[in-house]
């Protein structure tokens, strides 16, 4: 069963990679958890977003079939599609009743394209309303109802409202938009990642999730380190942000913290630790190629042990970190010394398919002896390693040159050779891989 699981999680991680190797570099953070609709992108993609304060509301009478009723107050107009859609005091009616209390204010945003706003209403459902707990039970999202003001001819269809506290009302409205320079907005968010408000928190890391990572890089100076190094190792910080803080500390920290990283990421007490694939790459950016071979001895040659003193999952988040390293923060180390680590986990028969994948995207050309050893031999006798190594060798055959001219380097002549040898012994895989790595 323990077998199964892993093989389940290495499928997918194949999946991803099979996508990465034919895409542009993923933008957003590298470690953080899936990116999701903020609050500044709810406004920008709404025609109109207010501040209003509760003031009355009538419940439903289901028995008579009478629908409830909620009356809001406009405190603040964050965006309107035009002077006359909105004002301040004017009230909102939305014909669905939501309960609260005099002084209770709520961010609402509409469109006037219906359209519009049941797209938003999709992207709520999808990521969770403003980075909250995705709902799970959408018949219960009030319906979308066009909302038509007597002051104006503008009819605009609102969302249901979102409660804000005096803290998130200040967030909001300070909080710069997605027109705004990239940077500046992470400066601006990086302070609220720890609020004691969950929605202001949760939003300010979804901004950070969504950003690539040469913006969040390039606004290192900015970030509180004193506050990140904090956040790293309290254990009473979110397992769900530990892998951004890690990243973070790694791009604003110094010396000084290397030795306390090392200690956390090198602990093998724990069979799953969410994050800490996003600490190491944190700790490799300080410490580099020491690091790195810190990291081949306590976690990569012990996981070929059996039993291996090293769970799987630490095992897989140091090959993240080392794909960090290639594909975000090259020269930190030496290519071929990354390359030389990497190889180390074509021995392991749990990872060797996404070892093999990754090797060739890094043009590692050297490997095809040890392919052809692996190839059918137990334990690597498994189809998802084999698609890997016909998909190392057609990586080969698209060396050869244009040039007709050009001498034929000697890995892509044995590559085609042993591909040969394939399609007649095995072509059903080939068939197979060739539809993958095409």
């Amino acid at each position: 069963m323990k077998r199964f699981a892993v093989r389940i999680m290495v499928m997918i991680a194949v999946c991803v990679m099979l996508v990465s190797i034919t895409s542009n570099q993923a933008i957003s953070c590298p470690f953080c958890n899936a990116p999701q609709l903020t609050l500044a992108e709810q406004i920008a993609q709404s025609d109109a977003a207010v501040i209003a304060e509760w003031t009355k509301g009538t419940p439903p009478d289901f028995d008579s079939g009478t629908p409830g009723n909620t009356t809001y107050r406009i405190e603040k107009i964050i965006k309107s599609p035009d002077t006359n859609a909105v004002t301040i005091d004017q009230m909102i009616v939305l014909k669905e009743y939501y309960p609260g209390e005099a002084g209770q204010f709520s961010l609402i945003v509409g469109s006037q394209d219906l359209s519009v706003s049941t797209r938003l209403l999709e992207k709520r459902l999808k990521v969770g309303s403003f980075g909250l707990t995705p709902v799970e039970d959408p018949t219960q999202v009030p319906v979308l109802i066009p909302v038509s003001f007597t002051t104006s001819t503008t009819e605009l269809n609102w969302l249901s409202p979102l409660d804000i506290s005096k803290e998130g009302f200040e967030y909001v409205i300070n909080a710069p938009g997605p027109e705004n320079d990239p940077q500046k907005r992470l400066q601006y968010y990086v302070n609220f990642l720890e609020a004691k408000d969950p929605l202001i928190a949760d939003d300010a890391y979804a901004e950070f999730a969504n950003a690539p990572y040469d913006t969040i890089a390039a606004v290192r100076d900015s970030f509180p380190k004193q506050k990140i190094r904090h956040w790293v190792f309290s254990e009473e910080t979110s397992v769900t942000r530990l892998g951004l803080y890690g990243l973070l500390l790694g791009l604003c920290g110094d010396n000084s913290d290397i030795a306390p990283l090392k200690e956390k990421v090198v602990s093998n007490d724990e069979d799953f630790r969410l994050g800490i694939d996003g600490v190491m790459a944190g700790y490799l950016l300080l410490a580099g190629e020491e690091g790195l071979n810190i990291l081949e001895e306590t976690k990569l040659k012990p996981s070929l042990k059996s039993p291996s003193p090293v769970p799987f999952s630490e095992t897989f988040a140091t090959l993240q970190s080392l794909k960090f390293l290639w594909e975000y923060a090259p020269g930190t180390v030496e290519k071929e010394r990354l390359r030389s680590s990497m190889r180390i986990l074509l021995q392991h028969p749990d990872l060797a398919d996404l070892v093999i994948i990754d090797l060739a995207r890094w043009e590692d050309w050297s490997l095809l002896p040890k392919l052809k050893e692996m190839y059918g031999s137990e334990p690597y006798d498994v189809p998802a390693i084999k698609r890997a190594i016909v998909g190392y060798l057609i990586a080969c055959e698209k060396q050869r040159p244009m040039d007709p001219a050009t001498e034929v380097p000697q890995f892509v002549v044995s590559a085609e050779e042993y591909l040969a040898q394939l399609e007649e012994t095995d072509p059903k895989t080939v068939k197979t891989a060739r539809l993958l790595f095409r």
